[in-house]
């Protein structure tokens, strides 16, 4: 029916959230049913799946098909290669894209697709293993399927229950709960999942070093403990990071001076004439690894509430220096 044709009536704020509250109270309700009547078949489907010597092949029309397109994205961000196959267009040459080996994750709250139903017979002789994602246990797709998984609700969210509402919300759940287990299983891990995600922020954490972004060579600013405090602050403001560090002569730093110290010192009186880097430096600075993560080093800096932190290697040398500049243009911060 076309909108205009629709009958109009006053919004009523509180029947808005109503509802909202018994779409959420139906959909709890059908997802901790589906959680008490799990078992045997929900370990064969994740062992069937971690045996797979090809890949995951989720498919499902419609709403189903909506759902099945994120299940196989979650696996495949998660450690377990699969993709989504539309079962219409399976039905004129896609179908090509399944090989024996391949486990398929068939979804239908009904069982009775008529797109999923057309491709079974072909599917089943190449040699696949199925497992289907239904709400009906005696459906065409249960019967073909080598593990059935049962995604059943008691009724829709949809007060006329008709809408797809609790059922997708059953098949989504299910689907996230076979991406868990199977992370699980693989002994999948944060550096794992973030090699998957290399241009999400959580790539961005996990994958870059503080050597990935840290000043290195003549722009770090460094003093010998013995330079006065002209030559300290030619360097400082020459380089333009707001500090310099003070190195042995072995090149390792023994303390660093920053524009927020010689603030302090003009806010004290202090008399500037004659002092040197060891009279004013901080010593015991804080220093981060060159491999070291880029978040551990953000981390340290917010613990101790500083924005710059120098960077050595192995030996302790000084070899760069990062600020939170630096991790901000990196979108690590």
């Amino acid at each position: 029916m076309p909108p205009s044709d629709i009958a109009l009536h006053p919004f009523d704020a509180q029947r808005a959230v109503a509802l909202a509250v018994r779409t959420f109270e139906i959909e709890s309700r059908a997802l901790q049913a589906m959680a008490e009547r799990q078992g045997e078949p929900f370990a064969n489907a994740v062992q069937s799946m971690l045996q797979c010597r090809g890949r995951v092949v989720v498919t499902g029309m419609g709403k189903s098909g909506h759902v099945g397109r994120k299940i196989a994205a979650t696996l495949a961000s998660t450690g377990t290669p699969a993709f989504f196959l539309h079962p219409g267009e399976a039905s004129h040459g896609d179908l090509g894209m399944v090989q024996a080996g391949d486990v398929v994750v068939a979804i239908s709250n009904s069982g009775e697709s008529d797109e999923l139903a057309a491709i079974l017979p072909s599917m089943r002789r190449l040699g696949i293993t199925l497992i289907a994602i239904t709400g009906k246990a005696q459906s065409t797709l249960a019967t073909h399927a080598d593990v059935v998984l049962s995604s059943a609700v008691d009724q829709e969210a949809c007060p006329l229950n008709l809408a797809p509402t609790a059922s997708t919300t059953a098949q989504m759940a299910m689907g996230d709960a076979l991406a868990v287990a199977l992370l699980d299983a693989r002994g999948f891990h944060e550096a794992d999942f973030a090699r998957s995600h290399p241009g999400g922020s959580l790539g961005r954490k996990l994958l870059m070093h503080v050597h990935d972004l840290m000043r290195s060579g003549d722009t770090v600013p460094r003093v010998g403990p013995e330079a006065s405090l002209n030559e300290l602050l030619r360097e400082m403001t020459g380089k333009g990071l707001g500090f310099t560090a003070v190195v042995s002569a072995d090149g390792k730093p023994i303390g660093i001076f920053t524009d927020g110290d010689l603030r302090r010192l003009i806010e004290r009186g202090t008399d500037l004439r004659g002092l040197r880097a060891t009279d004013v430096m901080y010593a015991l600075p804080r220093q981060v690894r060159a491999n070291a993560l880029a978040v551990d080093a953000a981390q340290v800096m917010e613990q101790h509430r500083i924005t710059s932190v120098l960077v050595v290697d192995d030996a302790g040398l000084l070899v760069g220096a990062l600020n939170t500049n630096d991790l901000m243009r990196a979108k690590v911060i």
